[in-house]
């Protein structure tokens, strides 16, 4: 299954075209062994049933006979033998040609990084892969550019009229890339196998630590519940308490780290600019999960839930705006931040590009109230900018869900609908 925009396809390239070895992580179901199949050469997957107990052993005994073939050579689920990481590292060194060798795929974080002796710098690169933006599903027409944006170019011609029902939905099925050949009623049940899955076996298989799948779901939920804030572990064990019973403090960081471990969890860190003030910067993370339906799948929720529910809504396009806004900021070679002090100011996304170019964004449902209090919010933060220690922001926008048309506001603050924007 293959899907022309999918920025990560051209990402692996370029990645491929400066390293030995590319690793391409990211949450299961996203399409990582997809992109990797229509680049490599030759491939092995280490998960096989057939093989894979075979393929273990060899990667102790003989990785060599499991890293021959035609390059690049793609090596699925490597994470089973994390062994081959420096096996993998050693033939890159004794290779004439050392670049665009072996592509890696896993969505895991090995648990045996004990047995990885060299970090692998100069011989690897990592290409962090998501579920699909608004773009690459083809849910948003592409006519505003953020690159053009930050390139100092008005945002013409961007026009996208979505209706609440639709954004509804597009929460609920998430960037599943095989939800898009489904029908409606199958696409919304992906997020469900997949949160089913995580809880069943993917939480447990991540490190070979047993855990209970109610406990799990509990904690899901109440994750859920905080998305796009900074709750703490202690807060989320009150929420639980609360709601669906307790676990202890120290359980409840440890089946955090390992949802971030299969990639299910993704925060965001804070961003400290310089200020003109001596304002406490607030540096907590903030909760998000990696697509929007994992959040709406945990709570039970669907398209008419969330058009019920309109506050509950709006905080989790949040997420999937987050989302889309990480998309393109791996695009841009940039990342993407969160922004509060100490007095409430917030910035719902900043995206920071390596060259230091960066632009602050307010994420807000629709409506002219709510865009308003966003651009107020935005130029509040420029003004505590010290422009003589940092740049300027490239661009103040306010992205929104539902909306007609990007336009540039008198405040110089842009509005762009989700449906419009691209990398």
């Amino acid at each position: 299954m293959q899907y022309k925009n999918r920025i990560a396809d051209k990402l692996l390239q370029e990645s491929l075209e400066a390293s030995g070895a590319v690793l391409i992580q990211g949450p299961k179901w996203c399409g990582k062994t997809t992109t990797a199949e229509q680049i490599a050469s030759s491939r092995i997957y280490m998960n096989d049933p057939e093989d894979m107990e075979e393929n273990i052993i060899l990667a102790s005994t003989a990785a060599r006979r499991l890293l021959a073939g035609s390059t690049p050579r793609l090596i699925d689920e490597w994470q089973l033998a994390p062994q081959l990481w420096d096996a993998i590292r050693f033939e890159v060194d004794h290779r004439e040609q050392h670049t665009g060798q072996f592509i890696l795929t896993g969505s895991a974080v090995p648990p045996g990084r004990e047995k990885i002796r060299h970090s692998g710098t100069g011989r690897f690169s990592w290409l962090t892969m998501r579920t699909m933006s608004l773009w690459e599903s083809g849910d948003s027409t592409g006519e505003v550019s953020l690159q053009s944006i930050f390139a100092g170019e008005e945002p013409v011609g961007g026009e996208k009229k979505m209706d609440i029902e639709h954004l509804a939905y597009l929460i609920c099925r998430g960037g599943w890339p095989e939800a898009l050949e489904m029908t409606e009623k199958a696409a919304l049940r992906q997020s469900y196998n997949y949160v089913d899955a995580v809880a069943q076996s993917d939480m447990s298989r991540v490190d070979g630590v047993a855990r209970d799948a109610n406990s799990v779901m509990r904690l899901l939920r109440s994750y859920a519940r905080h998305q796009g804030g900074q709750a703490t572990a202690r807060m989320l064990q009150t929420d639980m308490m609360a709601n669906d019973g307790g676990m202890s403090e120290g359980t409840i960081l440890a089946y955090l780290k390992a949802l971030n471990m299969i990639f299910v969890t993704e925060d965001m860190p804070a961003w400290n600019p310089n200020l003109r003030s001596k304002t406490a910067i607030r540096t907590s993370d903030t909760r998000y999960f990696t697509d929007p339906s994992i959040a709406t799948a945990a709570l039970g929720l669907g398209p008419d839930d969330l058009l019920s529910d309109l506050k509950t809504m709006g905080l989790l396009f949040e997420t999937m705006a987050v989302r889309d806004l990480r998309v393109y900021a791996d695009a841009l070679d940039g990342h993407v931040y969160h922004y509060r002090d100490k007095n409430g100011l917030e910035c719902d996304a900043v995206i920071h590009l390596r060259n230091g170019k960066y632009g602050l964004v307010e994420i807000k449902l629709g409506g002219e109230k709510l865009i308003d209090e966003g651009a107020y919010n935005l130029c509040k933060l420029e003004k505590k900018i010290d422009t003589e220690r940092m740049k300027a922001p490239a661009f103040k926008m306010v992205l929104v869900g539902v909306g007609k048309y990007a336009y540039r506001r008198d405040d110089g603050v842009l509005v762009v609908p989700i449906g419009c924007l691209k990398d």
